[in-house]
């Protein structure tokens, strides 16, 4: 019963509010929606306590009979393990409190009852997907957040920008979302269970598998003896050519042995995750989707969609980690997100986009870990991250709360001691996200412990990119926290440069709004001090029980805390350099980054314009699907559909009626000729048929 109730309170709520919000009113609303998500997470971090913290084992708790037919068989029950009461505590504080802080947040606007049922509809989406024990499941609560998301971003539907937001978020997700469900096939095919304790025995004695470099101790099929080796260029490895025998998958014309098709499944499987944790290239909706309201962009971005893909693919660990190809192509993807993100990040004006690309160059962490085959590493990150993250995000709403809904950190400054508590929260989640912490200590915040764990991982990692990586995520640390200390700077420091009367108006926040980001400030201090030694630390196999893949885990674990002193200097190395730079910037020489931008205004517009990734869409993908639509609106249905179909049927009657109506001309001598000329036909046709 504990499991139903967290999982089915979101919903309850969802459905109270949504058909009945009208006649019960805002505030009734409010409480019964955040009551509701405050119970159930309460009761999630007490099944952690039990499973996380305790000796049980996974179990399953089933609901009712959702899919049997034929062979595929997918049942309505919850998996909990390790991993999903994490992500349980994860989704259900983080939606408490954006709950809560939306009481306050939302004060005017006059939707909120559908605003709060279209949140718990968010959460219960999230938690069907984190509790699913079969990939149908799972893509049921895949494509549940990415409905939620569409209807929340696209919440002021009358704003053109919110609308388009919307679109493009749901329209990028479905092309991430057919890779999904692409996989979700291939792993029935080559299974014939979408079960995860079945895929997951199967795929144990589906293949031979170097595990890093060292053979694994399950014993795999025999391949077919007239298959030739030859040499995996990649990896070195010894591979079996593909043969009529041995060919378990054909995939766009090209016949796959076992290894080509768990690659190309796993290959699927990561598309999915791309459009969901937006990664590059399909990362362009995510910083659009601030269109939405504040408390939504904090959901999205510190618990439920954007951890959607990272949760997955940690799920389906024991899957990866036959596949050395697509491990690589994870990390690569990670790095180069984690990167360009952290670039974008740089130059960006708007306080929410800041942060949202910060989410993104975040998720790019995760999945270089994720890609090392570190999966504790990658939702450690995952965990903490949801805690600064939302912090910020919430923190960046109280402050454009402040500032009369103004967005823009170039009209904002000299806010430090107008709104000093809403400061001191914004400073605690900047100090976490840019991993402030003493190295080879356990003094630090959150983000010390988890961003720092991924680096040093990604230098004792086995991936051939490996080494990029950990150059990259280096990188990118001393740009987060350039661009993190430039927005406390921007928004916070310096002299007021909105107008009097913005600035007349400035005020804190309530305590509802307040409230949260107290709590949130504990987890972005506290998390990774707390948490470490049982995600990544002495506990390590106590705490996961087999909920990941340990042996690629183990391996790297053994070595990451034995990192040369300067690996595990290089990150706070990087993010002294990025606050020190950001410091003389702007604080010291305020007129050095415009004349920096003048001076590479080349360099500056590229990354203003977020590498142009969106103009090459708009060229590649939009226009000519426009064109294209255009051509068949207009030729297609217009003129042969509509020409030659019912237009063209209908025009052709009226016509031959306009012609016919010609010969009623009202004439009594027209009638009579008429009649002659009809008699004598008649005689005429009479005299031929009676033989003359």
């Amino acid at each position: 019963m504990l499991y139903q109730l967290i999982v089915f309170l979101p919903l309850l709520g969802f459905l109270i509010v949504g058909l009945f919000g009208s006649q019960l009113g805002a505030k009734a609303s409010e409480y019964i929606t955040s009551g509701f998500l405050v119970i159930s997470a309460v009761l999630s971090w007490y099944a952690f306590i039990t499973v996380g913290l305790g000796d049980t084992e996974v179990f399953t708790v089933p609901v009712l009979t959702f899919i049997q037919s034929g062979s595929l068989s997918a049942n309505w029950e919850f998996r909990i393990d390790t991993l999903t009461v994490v992500m349980l505590i994860v989704v259900n504080t983080v939606s408490a409190l954006v709950h809560i802080y939306s009481i306050g947040y939302m004060h005017h606007d006059p939707h909120r009852p559908r605003f709060f049922a279209y949140l718990s509809l968010f959460t219960f989406a999230m938690l069907m997907l984190v509790t699913s024990n079969n990939l149908v499941q799972m893509f049921f609560g895949w494509e549940g957040v990415g409905l939620a998301s569409y209807l929340l971003i696209g919440f002021w539907y009358k704003k053109p920008s919110a609308s388009a937001a919307a679109i493009k978020a749901f329209v990028v997700n479905r092309v991430g979302d057919f890779g999904f469900i692409l996989g979700l096939f291939g792993v029935f095919m080559l299974f014939g269970s979408v079960n995860l304790d079945t895929v997951f025995a199967n795929a144990a004695n589906y293949m031979p598998a170097e595990i890093h470099g060292e053979a694994s101790t399950e014993t795999a099929a025999p391949v077919a003896e007239s298959a030739e080796p030859v040499a995996d260029a990649a990896h070195g490895e010894t591979a079996a050519a593909v043969t009529p025998e041995n060919t378990v998958m054909t995939f766009l014309g090209h016949a796959l042995d076992k290894s080509g098709a768990l690659t190309i499944v796993c290959l699927l499987l990561f598309m999915g995750a791309m459009g969901k944790s937006a990664q590059v290239p399909l990362h362009t909706w995510l910083p659009d989707a601030m269109e939405g309201p504040t408390p939504v962009s904090a959901l999205i971005h510190a618990a439920t969609m954007v951890t959607a893909g990272v949760f997955m693919l940690a799920r389906l660990s024991p899957l990866f980690e036959h596949s050395h190809t697509a491990l690589t192509v994870v990390t690569i993807v990670g790095a180069i997100t984690a990167f360009f993100a952290a670039t974008v990040g740089l130059v960006q004006n708007d306080i929410k986009r800041v942060i949202a690309y910060s989410t993104c160059s975040q998720l790019g962490y995760m999945f270089v870990a994720l890609g090392m085959g570190f999966y504790s590493a990658a939702i450690f990150h995952l965990f903490t991250h949801a805690f600064f993250k939302a912090l910020l995000f919430l923190g960046s709403g109280s402050v454009i709360h402040a500032v009369s809904d103004e967005q823009d950190m170039r009209k904002m400054g000299g806010l430090r001691k107008l709104i000093p508590q809403t400061y001191w929260m914004m400073i605690i989640g900047t100090l976490a996200l840019t991993g402030v912490g003493i190295p080879a200590t356990l003094i630090g915040t959150a983000g010390f412990f988890s961003k720092d764990a991924i680096i040093e991982g990604a230098f004792v990692g086995h991936n051939a990119f490996a080494g990029v990586a950990f150059t990259l995520l280096v990188v990118a640390a001393c740009f987060t926290s350039f661009y993190s200390w430039r927005l406390i700077f921007m928004t916070f420091h310096g002299k007021p440069r909105a107008t009097a009367d913005v600035m007349h108006h400035v005020h804190e926040s309530p305590p509802v709004m307040l409230v949260p980001l107290y709590v949130l400030a504990v987890g972005a201090v506290l998390a990774g001090i707390v948490f470490h030694q049982y995600f990544i630390g002495e506990y390590y196999v106590e705490f996961w029980k087999g909920s990941l893949f340990t042996l690629a885990s183990n391996e790297i674990l053994e070595h990451f805390h034995h990192v040369p002193m300067w690996v595990k200097l290089s990150p706070f190395i990087a993010m002294l350099l990025g606050f020190l730079v950001a410091y003389q910037f702007y604080i010291r020489s305020p007129q050095t980054p415009v004349r920096l931008a003048a001076q590479h205004n080349g360099l500056y517009r590229f990354l203003l314009n977020k590498w142009y990734f969106d103009e090459l869409y708009d060229f590649l993908f939009v226009r000519p699907a426009m064109r294209i639509g255009r051509f068949l609106w207009k030729k297609g249905d217009g003129y042969v559909i509509d020409g030659f179909g019912p237009d063209g049927l209908s025009a052709r009657v009226v016509d031959v009626t306009n012609r016919v109506v010609k010969l009623q001309t009202g004439y009594l001598y027209h009638y009579a000729f008429v009649m002659l000329i009809g008699v004598a036909a008649m005689v005429t046709w009479m005299m031929l048929g009676s033989g003359f």
